[in-house]
């Protein structure tokens, strides 16, 4: 279980080529490229009788039980298109106030930043917010609220590590993990996030050494994503790696004797790099009190462990149990700093992986 411590718009194309790599793994937890869903697909207006109209990035199948869900318990009616997150960022915009958009549910807070940062996102006032949203997964100016929490952590393989070894994601830099060390693709949200957290800590020169020493220890090319990264711990082509933790779920779902384990880093320095997807209600809703009523009843209860649930997440409300095969993986120490500051250095983190040869 988790414990909890208590550049302007640089363009739109930018935006999409950050936040636009969907994942193509199947099944995947977010971003369906393309993909639409319920009868807002041809973003009609909203109906006058008060229907939601939700865009999101996470896959109908995470979803769409929750809108069920909330329709079932207050009569109000919802529809919603899925599409990854550049693309419904880029459709925001050009929609402008003739969007039928009400609320925004996407992945990571450094695409909930950007959406704000380019006024997509209006700031609520909510007491049900507050008290269900710690502070460090919520927008200083109330505009976005996590809804979930991930952690991305250090995965090894069981045959040809020992636990013991293992420290820090500075640790992996070293000559320790030379020719051993597996990454996913730098083009992906989630490794700039957990970069630009680091360059939060340490600054951008001694940030800058860490990721070369990453490059210079992989053991294989990157990867496009978290399990085929897990794949190749298993077949031997590299020891440990950087995964999000529902990835890792996945797999041991299906497979309970695979041969790899979560590993909870910088507990003695800053702790486990964690990271959100959440919500915010759109700019130009039509429906603004009924878009904060559903972002509301998704931070409570119920709604929070099938949030988090269904995806092998943790739900960001502390009052809320986390999902059994979580919890197997043990408490740990998470990274305090606000998860705002993912959006905030996104740009110069792509820039420094950029100039250490991270791709």
């Amino acid at each position: 279980m988790l414990k909890r411590a208590s550049i302007g718009l640089m363009s739109l194309a930018l935006a999409v080529w950050i936040t636009g790599c969907s994942e193509q793994e199947s099944p995947a937890p977010e971003g369906s490229k393309g993909e639409a869903t319920a009868p807002a697909a041809d973003a009609k207006p909203a109906t006058a009788n008060g229907e939601i109209v939700v865009y999101s990035s996470r896959k109908e199948h995470l979803v769409k039980p929750l809108f069920d869900r909330f329709t079932e318990e207050t009569g109000i009616e919802l529809s919603y298109i899925t599409d990854s997150d550049g693309p419904l960022l880029a459709r925001l915009e050009a929609e402008g106030e003739r969007t039928p958009a009400d609320l925004l549910i996407t992945v990571d807070a450094g695409n909930l930043w950007q959406a704000a940062k380019q006024g997509l996102l209006q700031p609520v006032e909510s007491q049900v917010l507050e008290d269900n949203v710690p502070a460090q997964f919520q927008d200083p100016e109330n505009r976005w609220f996590g809804l979930s929490v991930r952690a991305r952590t250090i995965v090894y393989s069981t045959e040809r590590v020992k636990p013991e070894t293992l420290s820090t994601y500075e640790n992996l830099s070293t000559g320790d993990w030379e020719g051993r060390l597996c990454l996913r693709t730098s083009k992906k949200v989630y490794n700039q996030s957990l970069v630009a957290t680091l360059i939060e800590r340490h600054g951008a020169e001694r940030t800058q050494q860490i990721v070369e020493g990453w490059v210079d220890n992989l053991a294989t090319d990157v990867f496009p994503n978290d399990t085929s990264l897990m794949e190749a711990i298993v077949a031997g082509q590299c020891d440990v790696g950087i995964v999000n933790t529902y990835y890792f779920g996945r797999l041991q779902k299906d497979n309970p004797h695979i041969p790899l384990a979560l590993f909870w880093p910088n507990q003695q320095t800053s702790g486990v790099h964690v990271n959100i997807s959440g919500a915010g209600v759109t700019a130009h809703a039509k429906h603004p009190k009924l878009a904060l009523q559903l972002l509301e009843w998704l931070s409570e209860g119920e709604a929070q462990a099938m949030f988090a649930g269904l995806n092998m997440e943790y739900p960001v409300n502390p009052e809320v149990a986390v999902d059994p095969l979580v919890k197997t993986w043990g408490e740990f120490k998470a990274d305090d700093l606000n998860v705002a500051v993912a959006g905030k250095r996104q740009v110069e983190a792509i820039k420094l992986m950029d100039r250490a040869g991270y791709r």
